[in-house]
């Protein structure tokens, strides 16, 4: 049996863990997330949040901004086992504790109820960690045209996927493993382990379908993708995987990417390579780029134009225009025209 002393030091962790639990927001709710959290779900959570409340998503929002902090700051503890565990126990004040000691082997007030703890139950972990089954993820491979990509925009897939439906009959279902202790003899204690199910309703796959949206920001590259959490397949007593949209850049007639930069080729007279021409290139937003000169061009001849390339993503930089100049030879000159053109450059 354990000792008086023992049992009630033990009530008086139990007490601060409550007040502790009870103080505020944990790190858990912070997450979205139970505390029986696998890693996995620890990170797609986190995922997920620091997408949404990213301050670049939401300028100018300030409420954001302490979202996205406070996730961040969940996030670091609950990633790393170590300090998770110390946070399971004592909360925050355990976690200033073990700073302030210096990590491992610090030996605050928090080490003490861990020692307790220990020597009550004789070690370990009270139950097994939660393990999170996760259905597959999809890959879809999307096509976006240059003029998305240049200016953003959105396009409507239509996805189609297995979804659960209700079925008759019962299943065995959220299955564990429990940890129980049993007095062997005088402050003696042996742990086993036993399998526990519930009976939950029966389910069974269907084939459904929708439309997402796929939002294109302005300057996303190819292999880019957009995750669309959970939209993937389902398993059973799970979580579904993610969708994946990976965008790819769809061939345009006018301009060829490579990574923040367009190329395209224009093709002038024999004359306006000698004498110069006036010209402009329409732009995937229509505007005018002015490409003329007064000097000579040469067949094959490529040309820079700064800032008039793709937009770079999440910046207000762009990339460059390269136009590459073909001349156009006549197929053939009167005797005349051949000697005018001597007596010229003679």
């Amino acid at each position: 049996m354990a000792s008086p002393r023992a049992n009630l030091l033990f009530l008086l962790w139990l007490l601060c863990y409550s007040l502790y639990a009870i103080a505020g927001k944990s790190y858990y709710d912070v997450l979205e997330i139970p505390k029986g959290a696998s890693e996995e779900q620890i990170k797609r959570a986190y995922r997920k949040l620091a997408l949404k409340y990213h301050p670049d998503k939401n300028p100018g929002n300030q409420e954001a901004n302490k979202r996205f902090a406070e996730i961040n700051n969940a996030y670091e503890v609950l990633s790393d086992s170590e300090r998770r565990s110390i946070y399971d126990r004592y909360g925050e004040e355990g976690l200033k504790q073990h700073a302030a000691g210096g990590g491992r082997g610090g030996g605050g007030m928090g080490m003490e109820f861990q020692d307790i703890f220990a020597s009550f139950f004789g070690g370990g972990p009270m139950e097994e960690e939660e393990r999170i089954v996760k259905g597959d993820d999809v890959l879809v491979e999307l096509d976006a045209t240059l003029e998305d990509l240049y200016m953003g925009g959105s396009l409507k897939v239509w996805r189609e996927k297995n979804v659960l439906k209700p079925a008759s009959g019962k299943r065995l279902c959220n299955c564990r493993n429990e940890l129980y202790h049993k007095q062997i003899g005088p402050g003696m204690f042996q742990q086993f382990t036993e399998q526990v199910c519930d009976k939950c309703p029966n389910v069974k796959y269907e084939r459904d379908g929708h439309f997402i949206t796929v939002d294109i920001e302005k300057g996303m590259q190819d292999g880019q993708e957009v995750l669309f959490f959970e939209d993937g397949e389902p398993i059973i007593d799970g979580e579904s995987g993610d969708l994946r949209i990976r965008i790819r850049t769809a061939p345009h007639d006018l301009f060829r990417r490579e990574g923040n930069d367009l190329h395209t080729t224009v093709t002038i007279t024999l004359v306006q390579a000698l004498v110069g021409f006036e010209k402009t290139v329409k732009h995937l937003d229509e505007h005018l780029v002015d490409i003329s000169t007064k000097g000579i061009t040469n067949p094959k001849q490529v040309r820079k134009f700064k800032g008039e390339g793709m937009p770079l993503h999440m910046s207000t930089k762009k990339g460059d225009l390269y136009v590459t100049f073909e001349v156009l030879f006549p197929n053939s000159l009167t005797e005349e025209q051949k000697t005018n053109i001597i007596a010229i450059i003679d």
